[in-house]
């Protein structure tokens, strides 16, 4: 493990990273989800694509990473394209579960890797609007200690810097970036996956011209058990990229 100090709007973020097979002459950014780190990417991948060089990141108040400010998903990949620029890193494939989706989308890859990806809104249930409709009304009464009662599971025990970011991205909708974005999409789905449902999968499909779905059995950490047929499409597509 190694670690990088970037500077972003005035503040100082210490990004953990690990570079597997240093010596490959094409890199693949391996980036994790909400709540996630890097060990567990590269649990999943290091065994496979030897002919890349994987570099993975604990992204910004992860793992073993800093996180000083709230950030937005934009900040996060702004910290993370500065952080390449630091280990001349290039963008011939960039993969990013959940969250990292979003943050990879916004890098601009040759290659995007999406693997049930965020950024696709998706309307709250009754249930949930009434419970945010609650806290705030405790809020305006004083009340806002009892937060833990009501916030998302993954907004549960964050920093208040990490709180407010959660805020920041948990509702995002990224339609737009998606339609923009011009080179070639891998996109891999679970079937039974309910944080980032397949109905996300199949309109990012559609709002990208040069996208390909591939749909596993398994929910939102499928990859974990499909990392090598998974790997073998993502060496394929780049191939093609060549030829």
């Amino acid at each position: 493990m190694a670690v990088k100090s970037i500077q972003h709007k005035q503040h100082t973020f210490d990004i953990s990273y690990e570079i597997i097979n240093p010596d490959a002459k094409v890199d693949i950014i391996i980036l994790h989800g909400w709540g996630s780190n890097k060990n567990l990417m590269k649990q999943s991948f290091s065994p496979y694509m030897s002919a890349f060089r994987h570099i993975y990141i604990d992204l910004p108040g992860f793992g073993n990473s800093t996180c000083s400010c709230a950030l937005t998903t934009a900040d996060v990949a702004r910290i993370v394209e500065l952080f390449m620029i630091h280990i001349n890193a290039s963008k011939d494939i960039i993969l990013g579960h959940s969250f990292g989706g979003k943050v990879a989308l916004l890098l601009e890859p040759k290659v995007l890797i999406l693997v049930a990806s965020a950024g696709i809104y998706t309307p709250k249930s009754m249930k949930v609007q009434a419970k945010i409709a609650l806290f705030k009304t405790l809020k305006i009464l004083g009340l806002s200690k009892f937060r833990s009662l009501f916030v998302a599971q993954d907004a549960k025990e964050l920093s208040e810097y990490m709180y407010q970011t959660f805020k920041n991205v948990v509702n995002e909708d990224f339609s737009d970036e998606f339609a923009k974005y011009e080179g070639k999409a891998l996109l891999f789905w679970g079937k039974d996956d309910t944080a980032t449902p397949l109905s996300s999968a199949e309109k990012i499909k559609e709002l990208i011209p040069d996208a390909r779905l591939e749909v596993y059995e398994g929910d939102h950490y499928f990859f974990m058990k499909n990392s090598k047929d998974v790997s073998q499409k993502i060496e394929t597509a780049f191939l093609e990229t060549l030829g």
